[in-house]
């Protein structure tokens, strides 16, 4: 696990930079897309690389994290919505090349077995950006998640529906209770995972994460286990990290040549 400890921007650049490299490399490939505040400056720079730099996601295919249950198609925040809206829309994904698992399918085990086997098929996320929930949930993998579990529904804790109320205008009662979710074990499927948090809310579960014992208590503490995992924070997220400068003096004696 490498933890990186620098300026929003900074950070941002990074991630974009590890997409772009993807992108760039001449083969197909698949990137797992996670919705929440975290990637949304990645996204804009993304974007502004397609626009500006001719960085094409035309040979790319894109699979969500997650998915609420129930919201209607039309909702503004059904994820497969927001993320048309961040990064899909904005550059040039062929169309279907973005899927997500369905929170309206009528028959939800067989839509998250579908949901499996369609990443399967793709051969796999190369990248999957993540974020982490004030109760070090990755997904929607609450804390009591199995580090084995795949696709599946899951109940929302009430801390998780109050952290997203701001989405839902702060109506807690217009927060779904129950979603679909990439399971730990599909997220540790992963080639490369890259993880970013910010902000002084972040700092507890950012160190439980990266120091603390693998437990079900922090599902992302799974990703200890991972061969690939980069952690992007900013200082108030990296706060509460005992290692901070350790990690700092890692990062500035780096191999250039080792990438991201």
């Amino acid at each position: 696990m490498e933890v990186v400890i620098a300026s929003t921007d900074v950070l941002t650049g990074l991630a974009a930079g590890a997409v772009e490299a993807l992108l760039r490399s001449g083969r197909p490939v698949v990137l797992g897309l996670a919705t929440g505040s975290s990637p949304l400056a990645v996204y804009d720079e993304l974007a502004r690389r397609h626009r500006e730099e001719g960085l094409s996601f035309a040979a790319a295919r894109g699979f969500t994290l997650d998915e609420y249950v129930g919201l209607p198609a039309d909702h503004p925040e059904r994820y497969r919505t927001v993320i048309e809206k961040e990064i899909a829309g904005r550059v040039d994904f062929q169309p279907g090349a973005v899927r997500g698992p369905d929170g309206l399918a009528a028959d939800i085990p067989a839509e998250c077995s579908s949901y499996e086997e369609a990443i399967r098929h793709s051969g796999g996320i190369d990248l999957q950006i993540l974020g982490i929930g004030t109760d070090g949930h990755i997904g929607f993998n609450e804390p009591g998640s199995s580090f084995a579990s795949r696709t599946r529904i899951k109940t929302l804790t009430e801390q998780t529906r109050r952290d997203n109320a701001r989405f839902f205008d702060g109506d807690l009662e217009s927060v779904p209770r129950h979603c679909l979710t990439q399971g730990l074990g599909t997220i540790m499927d992963a080639r490369h995972v890259v993880l970013l948090a910010s902000g002084t809310a972040k700092a507890e579960a950012v160190h439980h994460l990266v120091e603390g014992p693998v437990s079900a208590l922090w599902p992302g503490t799974i990703l200890q286990h991972h061969p690939h995992v980069t952690v992007l924070v900013d200082p108030a997220a990296a706060s509460r990290l005992q290692l901070a400068d350790y990690y700092r003096e890692t990062y500035a004696a780096k191999p250039a040549w080792q990438g991201l």
